[in-house]
């Protein structure tokens, strides 16, 4: 009788759960299918009231998604370019217009698009920022020309710049040395794009934060990892999701920022003389009117920004290295040079840095083939018109890198690879975009270089190196990552 109680109460469960799944599936799709009916009737209202204008020539794509797919796609198939590319060349080389993550989007191409939006931030144009992003960084994402965003510019202007951070040279190059004692040496085969990252989290641990626990380092990579994922995701906030993982991960890394920067305030405050003088020390002299978890979601943000990008950069140029041997010999001849300079475990200062100027040619060149920022986002604030066609108030408005990087007219054959196009003045004004430009200019720039160049003094000053694989996949995800981490065959260097 126990057991047929139990099959009762089980076939019950069974049944109440199937109704209420049901139920659920049915309520979803008359949602799914009001919010079709609501966006195409704001799309024929909001067609109808500027029937009037002349928007850009374009495509919006699919009903609510648009061409979303297509743009993120493209990265994935390991052709960024071609999205924007295709489009220039079927509908504008100046603007286009879109559908991307269900917003209207016209898309600004060439030098005079990127002037007009990086000379018109807080005028024609802001700050905007797809729904993931606002929701990892909540407070984060604000326009630098609001009172906020002046205020995060204040807060790093005065240590993240050229002067004061090659400071840290000697700091990073001892870094660099120790990662490639630990992970490099000893080993004939390894892959760059893990390592690069594990470099590249280890020096902004230690220079920010002091901190270089190889558990707490190994923490904060996994995270940024995760974090990074959740970027270009679908916006879907349910457990599981990449979304929700990103923002769990934000969290975790802004709690254990939170109390690094609670406990230097105090260690501060009481003029304790084990005080790490780190760039968070830095920032708190500065501004110690400020929250401690305030300062963490903005240290937050910087570090970030720079984890992805500067991992990308480094494991191209490893790989532009391995393709290019005349290029390669270049780098080596004037990374050498510096080296002879030094004694016996001596280590870079800002004077060695300066003497880089070829390094640093080929790594901009290696970021306007392969540029690890591939566009941003704007928002009209009013109604205005640009290359002949109107755009309308509430527009989104992006720009890509690759509507100049590799577009003939500024750079003449733009599939070769040749650092001297970066010798003398350089490129042409609002060419060479891959920091973006104006007052949203990448603030993490000149860190950037720094973590660029003595990784390039480290790597070629110590091995010579091969692709194991030839044709090996590039996706874009949401950084130019090599599918399978570029894996290389080492060899010591000739003393």
């Amino acid at each position: 009788m126990g057991i047929n109680r139990l099959n009762l109460s089980t076939l019950l469960l069974y049944k109440y759960t199937t109704m209420e799944l049901i139920f659920s599936m049915f309520f979803l799709l008359v949602v799914l299918f009001l919010s079709t009916l609501l966006f195409f009737f704001n799309r024929s209202k909001r067609e109808s009231c500027r029937s009037s204008l002349k928007l850009p020539p374009g495509q919006w794509g699919w009903p609510i998604i648009g061409e979303s797919l297509e743009y993120l796609n493209s990265g994935l198939r390991g052709v960024p370019e071609k999205f924007v590319q295709e489009r220039m060349k079927k509908f504008s080389t100046a603007i286009f217009k879109t559908s991307l993550l269900m917003e209207p989007t016209a898309v600004v191409c060439g030098p005079g698009g990127n002037k007009l939006l990086f000379a018109n931030e807080d005028k024609l144009v802001t700050t905007w920022f797809p729904s993931t992003i606002n929701k990892i960084f909540p407070t984060t994402a604000v326009s630098t020309g609001s009172e906020e965003g002046k205020i995060v510019r204040k807060m790093f202007e005065g240590v993240i710049n050229p002067g004061t951070l090659q400071m840290y040279a000697a700091k990073m190059d001892f870094i660099a040395k120790q990662h490639f004692k630990i992970y490099w040496d000893n080993n004939t085969d390894v892959k760059v794009s893990p390592l690069a990252k594990m470099y590249t989290i280890t020096v902004a641990c230690k220079l920010f934060v002091n901190v270089d626990d190889p558990v707490q380092v190994a923490k904060f990579s996994r995270l940024f990892t995760i974090l990074a994922a959740g970027f270009v995701s679908m916006p879907i906030d349910l457990p599981g999701t990449p979304l929700n993982k990103a923002i769990k991960a934000a969290n975790d890394i802004r709690n254990d920022l939170y109390e690094i920067i609670r406990q230097r305030k105090v260690d501060l405050a009481e003029n304790k003389e084990s005080v790490p003088q780190d760039i968070l020390t830095h920032i708190l002299l500065q501004n110690g009117e400020y929250a401690p978890l305030y300062v963490a979601d903005k240290l937050l943000g910087l570090l970030m920004g720079g984890y992805n990008t500067v991992t990308s950069v480094i494991t191209f140029i490893v790989k532009y290295l391995a393709e290019l041997p005349h290029i390669y010999d270049e780098v080596l001849n004037e990374q050498m040079e510096i080296l002879k300079t030094k004694k016996e475990g001596e280590l870079l200062n800002r004077e060695d840095i300066q003497k880089m100027r070829y390094s640093w040619n080929v790594a901009c060149e290696v970021m306007r083939l392969t540029p690890p920022f591939q566009g941003a986002f704007r928002e009209a604030l009013t109604d205005f018109s640009y290359a002949g066609f109107s755009i309308p108030k509430g527009w989104k408005l992006y720009w890509s890198t690759y509507s100049t990087h590799i577009n003939a007219n500024y750079f003449p054959n733009p599939k070769t690879f040749d650092p001297s196009r970066f010798e003398g003045i350089g490129p042409a004004p609002y060419t060479y975009v891959p920091f973006g430009g104006g007052p949203r200019m990448c603030p993490g720039k000149d860190y950037s270089r720094l973590v660029i160049l003595v990784f390039m003094h480290n790597i070629i000053t110590k091995f010579k190196w091969n692709a194991v694989l030839s044709d090996e996949k590039i996706i874009v995800d949401p950084v130019p990552m090599p599918a399978k981490g570029f894996p290389i065959q080492l060899q010591p260097q000739c003393p």
